[in-house]
């Protein structure tokens, strides 16, 4: 469907070597989109963009540490000096810190609200300009089911993710008379690294998720694939400052 279709567009995934990230890189590529997979490891990027290219897509692999603001605007221009523009980023990299609030030190704190939430903003007002230059663009940032729960060992993971969506909808309604839309997707307990260590952190978690879930399993890197795919596509045109749940129905249960 012509709605759905990504040929010609450029899309950034950040973080995109890997898990969710590489779960919907793998989605906008099958729909046509050239692919710009920016994250620090660059032998799981160059891997991933092998992955992709087996997929019939453009993909190129850049270093990037979005920590660091001029990182993130050279991606940016990277990005458009190879493809010409840029039309899709994906804030999709993040990481975690496991402990009781008390514990933190405010460097480990600092380590989590850069990486998940700062380096959201610095990639998008880079994406900026390219995206009106283009006519229009979609940004889509990864929040959390932590973006409506609490979670004890999770505060800066929390905060920074519930940050997430509150920045989705200020830059949807700044930026929508510039044909920009911007939008986030919730994960629920997604099989990644990142779960994996959860998984051996916190007994019975495993088991709590299957319970809570309606769809009776564990969501996989690949179910982010279309969820990616209508918010970076014409299919989205009027959909912006939205915030969808892609947990197999965890967030609907008491």
């Amino acid at each position: 469907m012509k709605l759905f279709d990504l040929k010609g567009r450029v899309a950034i995934v950040t973080g995109g070597n890997g898990g969710i990230g590489l779960g919907i890189a793998r989605g906008l590529a099958q729909a046509g989109a050239a692919i710009v997979v920016a994250a620090r490891n660059a032998e799981k990027s160059a891997a991933a963009v092998k992955d992709l290219e087996a997929l019939g897509a453009k993909a190129i692999a850049l270093k990037v540490d979005v920590r660091d603001e001029a990182w993130c605007r050279a991606m940016v221009g990277q990005a458009v000096g190879r493809f010409g523009r840029l039309d899709i980023l994906v804030n999709n990299a993040g990481t975690n810190i496991r402990k009781p609030p008390q514990d933190y030190t405010l460097a480990e704190w600092r380590e989590v609200l850069d990486t998940n939430l700062t380096s959201a903003f610095v990639c998008s007002q880079a994406a900026y300009p390219e995206m009106v230059k283009a006519g229009g663009g979609k940004i889509v940032s990864i929040g959390s089911m932590l973006s409506l729960f609490g979670g004890a060992l999770m505060s800066p993971y929390g905060a920074s993710k519930g940050a997430i969506v509150q920045l989705t909808r200020s830059l949807a309604a700044a930026w929508a008379k510039d044909n920009i839309q911007v939008n986030a997707i919730l994960p629920g307990f997604i099989n990644t690294e990142l779960t994996k260590g959860a998984r051996q952190q916190i007994p019975g978690l495993h088991e709590r998720v299957l319970a809570r879930t309606p769809a009776g399993r564990w969501g996989e890197p690949e179910d982010f694939a279309g969820a990616a795919v209508f918010l970076a596509s014409a299919a989205s045109d009027f959909v912006t400052g939205a915030a969808l749940p892609v947990d197999g129905g965890y967030s609907v249960q008491m």
